[in-house]
Parts: structure tokens; C-alpha cells; sequence
């Protein structure tokens, strides 16, 4: 069963740049995922800072994985000190 996912994520002004380097290899690399049936990337249009994924996973074993891959432990990390708050995770069913 498919899963959708929305992650929003604000980041603090002075480390945007930064951020989205990150993110966007984020992307870059989970395409490659098996699993991975979509995964965008979009920027707020007013509010630079605020980021948001979209996301379909194949199954919940996919999810899994793409969580334990390198590039998601880097951003982990990142996010840390350089985001305004926690990532927001949404995960839904297509109705």
C-alpha cells in the first residue's frame, strides 16, 4: 500500500542557502531509491525559509529504509542548530 508524506521544514534565515544545498541532495539521491515512487521539493513563495517535501513511498518498508540512509542522517544532524523549528511530518492516505 502506497504511503504519502508531507514533511514542512522552516529554516533559520541565515542558514537557508545552507539548508536547501541539503535538502536538494537530499532529493537527488532518494530518487534513486527503489521505493520511491515521488519525492518533490518546493520553496515557499512569500516565505523563502520554509520548505516543503511531498513525497509517495511504495510501502512502509521503503519509508524505512529511505530513513536510514546516509544523506537523511546528514540532514538529521544539520537540522540540529540550523532549522527555526522541528520538522512537521505529515503521513496521510490518498481518499
Amino acid at each position: 500500500m502506497n504511503i504519502w508524506l508531507t514533511a514542512v521544514i522552516k529554516t533559520k534565515p541565515e542558514y537557508r542557502e545552507e539548508v536547501l544545498a541539503v535538502l536538494q541532495h537530499m532529493v537527488q539521491e532518494t530518487r534513486k531509491e527503489e521505493a520511491c515512487l515521488l519525492y518533490d521539493l518546493h520553496q515557499g513563495t512569500t516565505d523563502k525559509d520554509l520548505f516543503v517535501f511531498y513525497e509517495i513511498w511504495k510501502n512502509q518498508e521503503g519509508l524505512d529504509a529511505h530513513n536510514r540512509q546516509p544523506y537523511i542522517a546528514a540532514f538529521a544532524a544539520l537540522a540540529a542548530g540550523k532549522l527555526a523549528e522541528a520538522p512537521q511530518i505529515y503521513l496521510t492516505e490518498k481518499i
